[in-house]
């Protein structure tokens, strides 16, 4: 069984990395070009492996090279694929992205297979998500799949993170009166609530839409100025600022975050829930001092040990 499930998205990312990114109708030399596993789900899933998790995927992909490719990829990081399936009905979904030198990004993405991730997946997956600790979901998947596995969740009385990544305006209600705990980024958070995230008032402004919808509680990432976080019983934000490092490449720095923030929540309720938000922040800032997606992502072994301690 599992600490942690993800039902969520897999894509190949194909990387381009640029001067600076293209503007509309222009043509620009790269640099250099790569393949790599991604998408949100994916992503979040083995940053919570790596870290010491027992974890589950929820998935679907294409019947090709790539969704081969990928299940193989879950498997070299030792996360449980029973609920990972393949389709002939799309392709694997994938996501052109475009980095530039001061890491910087730009992202495309193709949906493909995940978008084919259903409510039958989905009970096919219930006796692995009534056990688990977390459930964590993004919306990279259909906002139905991803509703109904948050009603699952808590219908079995398991902690639910919702990662709503793309941001999307309207969503159902049903989706934050299910959703324990929101983790947005700005941009995300501003196209939900109509509130253009520039200032840390805009971003407390953002936090309390997302309260007053019936989130339990609003984790808004801010890149390099951390995160802000509040609950419905503390509605007031506290900031937590991130350790300021050259980033390389920010590319699945939230997912990283993200899958984190699951994996402290799962594993170490001794600490308290600010300390567990600084710690993922640190995981983050690890992962935008390499390339690429998962490949930046760390191993337990490489990570300080102090990020490990029960207080």
């Amino acid at each position: 069984m599992a600490d942690i499930v993800v039902v969520g998205s897999c894509m190949t990312d194909l990387v381009s990395f640029v001067p600076e990114l293209p503007k509309p109708g222009e043509t620009l030399f790269g640099n250099k070009f790569l393949t790599g596993f991604g998408g949100k789900g994916a992503n979040q899933a083995v940053v919570a492996a790596r870290l010491g998790a027992n974890v589950a995927m929820v998935a679907k992909v294409g019947d090709d090279s790539f969704g081969h490719n990928y299940i193989q990829n879950f498997k070299e990081n030792k996360i449980n694929v029973d609920y990972v399936s393949t389709t002939r009905e799309a392709p694997t979904g994938v996501a052109p992205i475009s980095v530039t030198p001061d890491g910087q990004n730009a992202i495309v993405i193709i949906s493909g297979a995940n978008l084919y991730l259903s409510e039958n997946d989905l009970q096919k997956a219930e006796p692995v998500i009534k056990t688990a600790k977390v459930v964590l979901c993004q919306l990279e998947i259909s906002t139905e799949t991803a509703l109904a596995t948050l009603k699952m969740a808590k219908k079995h009385g398991v902690k639910t993170i919702l990662n709503p990544a793309p941001g999307q305006q309207n969503l159902d209600p049903e989706i934050y009166a299910n959703t324990d705990i929101m983790c947005p980024n700005e941009s995300e958070a501003a196209k939900i609530t109509g509130i253009n995230v520039d200032t840390m008032e805009d971003a407390h402004k953002a936090i309390k839409w997302l309260l007053d919808q019936g989130c339990g509680m609003v984790i808004l990432t801010l890149g390099k100025k951390g995160s802000v976080f509040a609950t419905k019983e503390n509605p007031t934000p506290i900031h937590i600022p991130a350790k300021q490092v050259k980033t390389v490449d920010s590319t699945g720095a939230g997912d990283a975050f993200v899958g984190a923030l699951a994996f402290y929540l799962a594993h170490y309720s001794s600490i308290d829930l600010q300390e567990a938000i600084r710690r993922s922040g640190e995981i983050a800032t690890i992962s935008v001092q390499k390339t690429g997606t998962q490949t930046s992502y760390p191993w337990r072994k490489d990570i300080p040990r102090d990020l490990f301690s029960n207080h």
